[in-house]
């Protein structure tokens, strides 16, 4: 069965042209012709949302801080935004990926193929960690728990943790972060690093538990055995 895209976005004929697409290329699609109905059906499980951020009812980067905590499926943001300060903010809020309109709709085919494959990398790792007896990290199904409670990350954000965690002691700069991590052609900027990283810091202090993730100030980060 293919996978399910949401497309989150008020412009009715590009939401029919997007959803033609997808389905002739074998993906099931779900559409939302506002931001209101696209939390509603992001609750359906969708293994990716495109979710557009100039709509009528509610800002699109609303939306994905709305949804990031219980969705952590890719979000890719469409927009004709260009500015890096709207970048900026669309990958605080949770998204994943920035695309420019106008923009081919076959580099956007293949950047939702991109993303979908990495989720099925990431998600065949066949290992589990339990660190000081109450922290686990669980590489088949991409969670990670303190004191049995899950800690509700974005796809972006768990990467950062199985990358570092899997390496632990390794020195990782932001540069080899964002190469293994975000798409080559990703329109996002090396401070999207310190973003995600304080963001998990700030998710781990929450939850009670100690950063795990140290700071070599002017190198990078690691993750401390």
């Amino acid at each position: 069965m293919g996978k399910t895209i949401l497309i989150i976005d008020d412009e009715r004929d590009l939401c029919l042209l997007l959803r033609r697409y997808f389905e002739l290329n074998g993906y099931s699609v779900m559409l939302a012709r506002c931001g209101r109905d696209g939390i509603e059906r992001a609750g359906d499980g969708p293994d990716l949302i495109l979710l557009d951020i100039n709509m009528h009812d509610m800002d699109g980067i609303e939306v994905c801080r709305r949804i990031r905590d219980s969705v952590t499926c890719p979000i890719l943001f469409l927009t004709a935004r260009v500015e890096d300060r709207d970048k900026l903010a669309g990958f605080a809020a949770g998204g994943d990926d920035y695309i420019v309109k106008p923009f081919s709709i076959d580099e956007l085919g293949a950047r939702v193929e991109a993303h979908l494959r990495r989720e099925e990398r990431c998600g065949a790792r066949p290992r589990r960690i339990l660190l000081d007896g109450e922290f686990l990290i669980d590489y088949t199904a991409r969670r990670v728990c303190f004191r049995g409670a899950d800690i509700t990350l974005t796809p972006k954000e768990y990467e950062i943790i199985e990358l570092l965690s899997t390496h632990p002691g390794q020195l990782f700069g932001k540069e080899r972060i964002f190469g293994l991590i975000w798409e080559p052609d990703s329109d996002a900027e090396l401070s999207v690093i310190t973003e995600h990283i304080s963001r998990i810091r700030a998710k781990f202090a929450s939850a009670g538990c100690k950063p795990y993730i140290g700071t070599v100030w002017g190198s990078g980060y690691r993750w401390e055995k």
